[in-house]
């Protein structure tokens, strides 16, 4: 038996008594992201809202991934397939659209996480091509991803357009996460250069990182892919994250 022998990945639609778990696992996001507003507001609704565009795996009881995708419509007025605010926006977009009554023309990825105790298994790819299907089968040949690089918080001060130049020998991203979409079949299109926002008063960012936030200045915070703005006049730090924009063809219905 290999390591994902026993690992079952479907989507939430097909499982629903599993939505209320998607939780569990011991995901490796920084503390300070839980604090976003949109994520805040709006995060914890998609696998309710969405199921059938969001995928969990499971090690017989156990929930050890998922997967959250969501669809928005791209076509409306003043509206862009890949917004430069990245997992803000189509997230804001996904929920108005709902309420409205919108049609969706395209879907977005949100995140895969995976239980820590789970990697380095290739459960990433198990993931990813489980999330394009469910994407398929709801009729959509695009599946987008506004991709968080997960080795950038190791170059803090390097730009993101620069990052995602790194390339291995092989021509593939130097970057783990994106290999996984690259290598998926996925195509690198351009930087979301204010995906998420964190903003907090420096006591908050210090009880989320330990750290003293007493300069002005950028703050270099582990995790973060960029650094945190920090003003001690304005007792305020701002963290305006960069993610990367991917494009995924899917087999959607009928085709």
């Amino acid at each position: 038996m290999t390591d994902n022998d026993s690992i079952r990945v479907t989507p939430f639609a097909e499982r629903p008594e599993l939505i209320g778990r998607a939780y569990e696992i011991a995901d490796t996001w920084p503390e300070f992201t839980s604090h976003e507003p949109v994520v805040n507001a709006l995060l914890s609704r998609v696998v309710e809202e969405f199921p059938e565009y969001c995928v969990v795996a499971t090690d017989g009881d156990r929930v050890v991934a998922r997967g959250f995708s969501v669809p928005f419509n791209a076509v409306l007025d003043g509206r862009e397939e890949t917004p430069d605010r990245g997992w803000d926006q189509v997230l804001l977009w996904a929920f108005a659209d709902r309420r409205f009554g919108d049609a969706p023309s395209i879907a977005s990825a949100l995140e895969i996480s995976i239980d820590a105790d789970y990697l380095g298994r290739g459960l990433s790819y198990r993931m990813l091509a489980a999330m394009r299907g469910a994407v398929g089968r709801q009729g959509h040949d695009t599946l987008l991803a506004p991709v968080r690089p997960n080795a950038k918080h190791l170059r803090p001060t390097v730009s993101m357009a620069a990052y995602v130049q790194d390339l291995r020998e092989d021509g593939l991203p130097a970057d783990p996460w994106l290999r996984v979409h690259v290598k998926a079949g996925g195509t690198v299109e351009r930087i979301a250069p204010a995906s998420m926002t964190v903003s907090g008063s420096l006591a908050e960012w210090r009880s989320w990182t330990g750290l003293p936030f007493d300069e002005d200045g950028g703050v270099e915070v582990p995790g973060a892919l960029v650094p945190v703005e920090c003003s001690v006049g304005h007792d305020r730090a701002v963290y305006v994250e960069p993610n990367v924009w991917v494009r995924h063809r899917v087999a959607g219905r009928g085709r």
